[in-house]
């Protein structure tokens, strides 16, 4: 379980294809309280450790993963947004993050506004009723609330502002137009979906 609040920027040393791919990733985490077998989110994906140096940590990442997630995420050298697991008593900044990606979005725009920036990002038809104004959704592992979202023919287009803190702190202010993120919805709305479906059926 995650917030959505980033604790660290990774960057991608190696990969090397097993029978899943093996993906090296550099950290700033002191690593000697990190287990092997601990979950930690990497762009919003929950992902295990399985073997770590002093400033590096390794996962496997399965061919279903690679299929459920945005094209392009695990190539040598990309930074990519960490986050270690939620522990009991610790805050919760962001909202409850699963670290499970339910689909890929497409940047549109990336544009100043003020100090920040808005970013458009379109989604299918299967994830956009599940997005809403003022609601929460995580974007590469980042817990944001969405700003304003319009419906059309091909799903859904909805806006976030990216203040300049997030920006420097995780990867969200390289996104440019046309770059595949992952997303996450919101818990809550996944379970109001599902509750709404049951009682239409019964």
């Amino acid at each position: 379980m995650f917030t959505g609040i980033v604790s660290d920027i990774g960057a991608i040393a190696s990969i090397s294809q097993r029978g899943d791919l093996r993906v090296k990733i550099k950290c700033g985490y002191d690593m000697d309280s990190v287990e092997l077998g601990a979950s930690i989110a990497c762009s919003g994906i929950c992902l295990t450790v399985v073997d770590k140096g002093a400033d590096w940590f390794a996962v496997d990442v399965s061919n279903e993963t690679l299929s459920c997630t945005a094209p392009g995420q695990f190539t040598a050298g990309r930074r990519i947004n960490l986050e270690r697991a939620l522990k009991v008593g610790d805050e919760l900044g962001g909202h409850i993050v699963t670290g499970h990606v339910d689909g890929i979005g497409e940047v549109l725009s990336s544009s100043a506004a003020g100090d920040s920036r808005e970013v458009v990002i379109r989604v299918s038809k299967e994830l956009a009723p599940f997005i809403a104004a003022k609601g929460s959704i995580t974007v590469e592992g980042v817990s944001l609330t969405v700003n304003a979202i319009t419906d059309d023919e091909a799903g859904a287009l909805f806006t976030l502002n990216i203040i300049p803190h997030t920006a420097e702190v995780t990867t969200l202010g390289e996104l440019d137009s046309g770059r595949s993120v992952n997303i996450e919805i919101d818990i809550l709305a996944r379970y109001l979906a599902r509750m709404e479906k049951v009682r239409s059926l019964s």
